[in-house]
């Protein structure tokens, strides 16, 4: 039986809100009227980061007259953008997932030229690039360039824009990783540990100036997106085996400490000069203290480590409220 609809591969479409209650139902119009040609099973799910100004509610009231494709995910409280994230990846049901922001800035009608051009490429991620941004040059633009250009020298994984929340993924991929904190501008980073860095890709998108709400950026961003690189290139480099990382200072230290402490050694029993109240001997403790403090951070990292990924997955979010799963239909288009 020859089915139009599996011309494509089913699609989830993730998209986190918070504080955009005036965007919900332009919003989920236009992401209908995006995937209205769409050939194959899609869904939408729209996350609720514990928004005070009535969004769940409104997302709840909107999505019943869409049907029962679209499901809605009430976070506890706010827990941030990439904990909303991750639930909608959980809950996703699609051979692919498709994410963006609801302040309608990102244009829903990219998504099937970025699904087609994912599998045209034979791609893991497709990451959207912002070309011609339509956002403030001092607080948004240009602190984002700058971040864009660090992220990609520290880590290796070449793209123009990571801030980008437009991207289409294979979900066979994206379910092998898990986000914390506000690790979701670093998913490509994220994504290029379990799959080859040449399976990532970049597209242009369309992007367009809020028209509803207000920003929940500024250049406060910037300093935040630094840290939180650290972190992305420890967990990038040594997440499986911390021990290498405290191990290799704790060996230079010690390497260090040890050469001092010999030299003092010479000095005290070589030369028979007093040395204990000079400088050096104090400098050499400290360093050979400090190599045992590393070394050991090691041995215990390592088996953290090993504890957590024995232990299972783990989420730092709680769902408040979702849609029944086993009451959800996928929207066929006609």
């Amino acid at each position: 039986m020859n089915d139009p609809s599996r011309k494509l591969p089913s699609l989830s479409v993730v998209i986190p809100l918070y504080q955009e209650a005036d965007n919900v139902a332009p919003l989920l119009a236009r992401v209908h009227e995006g995937l209205a040609g769409y050939v194959g099973p899609w869904e939408l799910i729209c996350v609720d980061d514990g928004s005070r100004d009535g969004t769940g509610a409104r997302l709840q009231d909107t999505a019943q007259s869409h049907g029962s494709h679209v499901r809605v995910i009430r976070l506890g409280r706010n827990f941030g953008q990439t904990a909303a994230m991750q639930a909608g990846f959980d809950a996703a049901r699609g051979e692919l997932i498709a994410s963006l922001d609801g302040d309608l800035q990102n244009d829903p009608a990219d998504i099937p030229r970025l699904v087609a051009e994912l599998l045209e490429r034979d791609l893991d991620l497709l990451q959207g690039w912002r070309r011609d941004r339509q956002d403030a040059l001092v607080l948004r633009k240009i602190p984002s360039r700058i971040a864009n250009r660090l992220i990609a020298r520290v880590t290796g994984v070449r793209l123009h824009d990571y801030g980008c929340s437009l991207k289409v993924y294979r979900a066979a991929v994206l379910k092998r990783i898990a986000l914390f904190g506000e690790m979701h501008r670093f998913i490509p980073v994220w994504v290029a540990g379990v799959t080859a860095p040449e399976r990532i890709g970049e597209t242009e998108v369309a992007h367009q100036a809020r028209r509803f709400g207000t920003s929940k950026y500024g250049i406060s961003r910037t300093f935040r997106v630094l840290i939180d690189l650290l972190s992305a290139f420890f967990f990038l480099r040594f997440g499986s085996r911390p021990g290498h990382f405290f191990g290799s200072i704790g060996i230079l230290f010690g390497v260090v400490g040890s050469v001092l402490m010999a030299d003092m050694l010479w000095v005290k029993f070589g030369l028979g000069q007093h040395i204990g109240t000079r400088p050096m001997l104090f400098v050499a403790i400290l360093f050979l203290v400090m190599s045992i403090q590393f070394l050991t951070t090691g041995v215990l990292a390592e088996l953290m480590t090993r504890t957590f990924y024995a232990s299972g997955e783990h989420t730092h979010h709680r769902i408040r409220w979702q849609s029944d799963p086993a009451h959800a239909d996928w929207r066929h288009s006609a």
